[in-house]
């Protein structure tokens, strides 16, 4: 019988040898501090001590800045006076002729640059042609009648009682205003004449734009019907509608920026006016009379929006002025809250949230001293026409000399 490799050898009562269990890293680690003589025991809650505090260090640092944020988002959003809500706008000259008349000439075509003055369509000038030379024509006749009546009235006047009656110098007296009155009426006439064969040349009153052009040579011109419109490129300006939380901060003369959509560019400008009233929908009264307000939520309230008119100072080159357009406007007004680091700017912030914006006393300006200048077109200018001596002369110059007596051409008076 074969006996086993592990089996113990008979006879012998040896013990087989143990299994050595692996060492311990941190027994080991323990051992090695040991020896060295340092604390091992107090250095682990130490660090732990450490971690903790960092932890809780970090923790208040990402809360505070995370509030300062907040502050600060909240102060930009609510209370900084910009608005997404501007618009360009523009005044437009709406073009009508004062006389009626067919289209002859077509000068323009649309989106044209015009200058104030340039023609933009005539209107044919046959008929009015035609209508100041028969009041010239009448104005001549008129003349003469006054000269005649006037010389014939001052020798009416001249004689003596035995030649003629009172009777008959008033006749002639009040002939000779007549007379007179219908020569101004004539003039009148033919100064109206004149002007309105000036009026068939249309002109621009601006400078601008010619926009939305629809009409064409050969169509009929009505007097007063608008078919021309010119933007005035002299008149644009901004309306930015700033919520009233938001109107503390905005005072005339502000400097402002506006950024047109699609233009990294701003457009420089400064606070004009304000505007000082807006529409009351609660003012309206109902079917009744009487007065309809409408319900509102006392914890929700909507900022109603006050229009501020914003002047262009600068235009970037490349950024076209389209009235319409849609403007992100900002006041940048360094005299009501310095800005000028981090700092100073959460500093004015949390102030603005906790007391709310600080307005100046002279912030918008009651009177204007400033005025626009007054717009104006040219005049049509009636001038004065001529004297009936002018007109007609040397038609009346002897009708207040005395009868010739003549013996020969003399009239034969009596029977022969």
């Amino acid at each position: 019988m074969e006996a086993h490799p592990n089996d113990e050898p008979a006879g012998q009562g040896a013990p087989s040898p143990a299994i050595t269990p692996p060492a311990d890293p941190s027994s080991t680690q323990t051992d090695s501090g040991a020896a060295q003589g340092r604390p091992v025991q107090t250095q682990r809650p130490v660090r732990e001590a450490l971690l903790a505090s960092a932890r809780k260090l970090a923790t208040a640092v990402v809360a505070l800045a995370a509030v300062l944020i907040s502050l600060i988002a909240w102060d930009h959003y609510l209370t900084a006076p910009w608005t997404r809500d501007g618009r360009v706008r523009v005044q437009v000259a709406s073009v009508a002729p004062e006389v009626s008349g067919r289209i002859r000439e077509l000068r323009v075509f649309d989106n044209q640059y015009v200058h104030k003055g340039d023609i933009l369509y005539v209107i044919d000038q046959f008929d009015f042609d035609n209508t100041l030379r028969a009041s010239r024509t009448t104005l001549q006749e008129r003349a003469a009648d006054v000269q005649v009546k006037q010389r014939q009235s001052e020798r009416r006047l001249q004689m003596s009682d035995l030649a003629t009656t009172p009777e008959q110098q008033q006749v002639f007296a009040g002939n000779a205003i007549q007379a007179e009155a219908a020569f101004e009426a004539a003039q009148d006439q033919v100064a109206q004449a004149k002007v309105n064969l000036k009026r068939t040349e249309v002109r621009s009153p601006v400078n601008g734009f010619v926009t939305n052009l629809l009409m064409r040579a050969g169509d009929y011109a009505r007097q007063g019907v608008v078919n021309v419109s010119i933007i005035d490129t002299d008149s644009f300006w901004i309306d930015a509608y700033f919520e009233e939380t938001k109107m503390a901060r905005v005072c005339s003369g502000a400097r402002v920026e506006a950024k047109l959509m699609g233009y990294s560019a701003p457009i420089i400008g400064h606070v004009k006016t304000v505007t000082r009233g807006l529409s009351v929908s609660n003012a309206s009264a109902g079917a009744q009379g009487l007065p309809n307000v409408d319900p509102i939520y006392t914890w929700v309230r909507l900022a109603q929006r006050v229009p501020v008119r914003v002047a262009i100072d600068q235009v970037p080159s490349g950024v076209p002025l389209i009235s319409g357009m849609t403007a992100t406007v900002t006041i940048r007004d360094d005299s009501i809250i310095d800005r000028s680091n981090w700092f100073d700017g959460a500093r004015a912030s949390l102030l603005n949230v906790v007391n709310g914006p600080s307005a100046r006393p002279d912030c918008i300006q009651t009177l204007t001293t400033d005025r626009e200048p007054a717009q104006s077109v040219p005049a049509w200018e009636a001038h004065a026409s001529r004297t009936p001596e002018l007109i007609n002369p040397g038609l009346a110059v002897g009708i207040q000399a005395s009868p010739r007596h003549d013996d020969t051409t003399a009239p034969v008076t009596g029977n022969r």
